[in-house]
């Protein structure tokens, strides 16, 4: 208690509350007074497509790498989940005011390679099959060298069907770094040979050793093979020193599936080795499953094995996956519905977001109301009513929306938000006449509604979802 009322005499000082309670054993209960709900409102109007204008990250260097799936074969639904919420959270440190880069790392060399190249000639080490194989190896020609042809025919995969795939998903990479290059480059054998002479390696039957557990790995991994391959994690760690040393990030974030789990504390603990301890951090998705009419969908219209991203995006508006796709944590397995994502009512969450914009931009046509020009809040203060403040109060939770995501990589609070937001305007717009004759009234509910337009087109283009003016 008597820290508490330590803690209660210093916050009064501020001019954000209206009163500072302190309760036993020590809680310390805040309220948050008018003014500081007004100035949010006048922020929203000042800043517009900006706000919240935020200063969080001070212009520190991000990368956020995901999807990252290998060039032998379409993105399935599984793989290409990593698509909306490496993108929405690169978005999010954008917002807070961190330089950031999405990259996407192309496996362009080793096995899969060579596996992908008997694929497409159909020679008896075949490993992948389906439409696309077969549209692959009627294209082929004379080649006969099974690396050669999975060199061409992973180029052929990336440029003709995943990044097609990705640009559907409005996702736009800054970089797609080739694996290829780090061996060209002799890049990973240069990091091999630090490691050697940190002494951080041995020999054993015939393989190579990092000495992981040094570094709080709970073994110690393979680099380099007995048949004198190098492991994914030497390519790894090259790749990393890459981007901590060439391009001098300050944090990388690294988006993964659930399946590589066990790759997570070899390539933290060759980043320590490396001097970049605590830059890296890895997020693991889990797996998606697809559901229509109650039952699961386990085969795909083309390829015969799995669900492509591209038959989802077919049948479903890209907006709708993106959003279905963000709202459950990374942490919990997606449950895709097909026959909600299909339904265009408000009882499919999107179009009930979309339709609380499309409201808004209808009645400020009615007003004739150029909402670029509103750029203070001069009337808000008349505004009392219980749906009114909740609606301001919910426009204010923006901002810590997007540090609590910093924080802990949680994007599915910003459809939830999206959709909290959407409530709170409509619940305002049955209780309060907008265009009320009473001038001073009519101007605040004005200010207030293109706050929230502002408001709720910015948390949707972090999403990288439209926000329509008409449905």
């Amino acid at each position: 208690m008597k820290i508490a009322l330590e803690f209660k005499e210093e916050i009064e000082k501020k001019k954000m509350f209206d009163k500072v309670e302190v309760l036993p054993p020590g809680f310390i209960n805040l309220f948050l007074n008018r003014a500081y709900f007004d100035k949010v409102i006048s922020d929203v109007l000042k800043y517009k497509e900006d706000f919240p204008k935020m200063k969080m990250g001070k212009g520190e260097k991000v990368q956020v790498e995901f999807i990252s799936a290998n060039p032998t074969g379409p993105l399935t639904i599984g793989n290409a989940r990593g698509g909306p919420f490496g993108d929405t959270l690169a978005n999010v440190f954008k917002k807070a005011g961190y330089r950031v880069e999405k990259a996407y790392y192309i496996n362009d060399y080793g096995k899969q390679i060579i596996a992908l190249g008997h694929s497409v000639l159909k020679d008896d080490k075949a490993r992948y099959s389906g439409e696309y194989i077969d549209f692959l190896h009627n294209r082929v020609g004379e080649k006969k060298d099974p690396y050669e042809v999975g060199k061409w025919a992973s180029h052929i995969i990336l440029e003709e069907m995943i990044k097609a795939t990705v640009l559907k998903l409005n996702i736009h990479y800054d970089e797609w770094f080739s694996e290829a290059w780090l061996y060209e480059n002799k890049r990973v054998d240069k990091v091999i040979e630090y490691l050697r002479k940190k002494d951080l390696v041995y020999e054993s039957e015939g393989a190579l050793f990092f000495k992981a557990k040094q570094f709080g790995d709970i073994r110690d991994r393979v680099l380099v093979k007995s048949d004198k391959d190098k492991t994914y994690l030497a390519g790894d760690i090259a790749y990393h020193e890459y981007k901590f040393k060439d391009k001098k990030f300050d944090k990388v974030i690294n988006v993964w599936g659930a399946d590589h789990q066990g790759d997570v504390k070899g390539l933290e603990a060759g980043v320590e080795a490396l001097s970049f301890g605590g830059k890296l951090d890895t997020v693991l998705l889990q797996f998606v499953t697809l559901f229509k009419e109650g039952e699961q969908v386990k085969m795909s219209k083309r390829e015969g094995t799995y669900v492509s991203m591209d038959d989802l995006l077919n049948d479903v508006p890209v907006d709708v996956v993106r959003f279905f796709f963000l709202q459950k944590s990374f942490n919990t397995h997606l449950n895709f519905n097909l026959d909600l994502a299909l339904t265009e009512s408000d009882n499919n969450p999107v179009y009930y977001v979309k339709y609380a914009h499309a409201r808004i931009c209808s009645v400020l046509r009615n007003a004739n109301v150029d909402a670029t020009k509103i750029r203070k809040a001069k009337h808000i203060k008349y505004l009392d009513k219980e749906a009114e403040i909740d609606l301001i109060k919910e426009i204010a939770k923006f901002e810590e929306i997007i540090e609590d995501t910093i924080k802990d990589y949680g994007v599915h609070r910003l459809p939830q938000y999206a959709i909290d937001l959407a409530s709170a305007f409509h619940k305002f717009y049955s209780d309060s006449r907008i265009l009320d004759k009473d001038k001073k009234l009519r101007k605040a509910r004005i200010e207030l509604t293109v706050a929230t337009k502002f408001a709720l087109s910015n948390i949707l283009n972090i999403m990288g979802i439209k926000a329509p003016e008409r449905m």
